[in-house]
């Protein structure tokens, strides 16, 4: 019973640790290289999955970009030569963490400009309910309003 249970918990483990889609033919001989390849291909969006990295994901084309990471880097290119290689080649929206350079400035600044913008809206309209209404306030009845007052009450 005793080594059922230890062999469920072993599986369950394995089960549950990430499941990475790098085929056997895909790994470089170099683990200095296979290391930067992993690491690279961990920021790299799989274009058909969206929000996977390439890493993880059993696409097609996610298997031609790590093929592809690990080309250049065979080649000598550097980290950020190979990712400028991807990103020239395949557009910006294949990183996972988009730059805040050029148009991105703006997505980026989005959601805290908004939130400043709703602070000063409830800002301004609590202080504008809290002050008194000054135009009523210090008219009386005009005297047709009175005399309509006064015919009511008559009644």
């Amino acid at each position: 019973m005793m080594r059922l249970l230890s062999a469920s918990l072993v599986l369950c483990l394995l089960l549950s640790s990430p499941v990475r889609a790098v085929q056997p033919d895909e790994v470089l001989a170099d683990p200095a290289l296979e290391t930067r390849a992993r690491e690279l291909s961990k920021d790299l969006r799989c274009l058909v999955c969206r929000n996977e990295s390439i890493d993880e994901s059993n696409a097609d084309l996610a298997r031609d970009l790590r093929l592809l990471v690990r080309e250049r880097l065979v080649a000598g290119d550097s980290d950020r030569e190979a990712i400028d290689f991807i990103v020239d080649r395949y557009g910006e929206f294949v990183l996972l963490k988009p730059t805040t350079q050029g148009a991105n400035w703006l997505l980026w600044a989005s959601g805290p400009l908004m939130l400043l913008v709703a602070l000063l809206l409830a800002f301004a309209y609590l202080r504008k309910r809290s002050e008194p209404d000054r135009t009523r306030a210090g008219e009386g009845l005009s005297a047709t309003e009175e005399a309509r007052l006064q015919e009511i009450l008559k009644d």
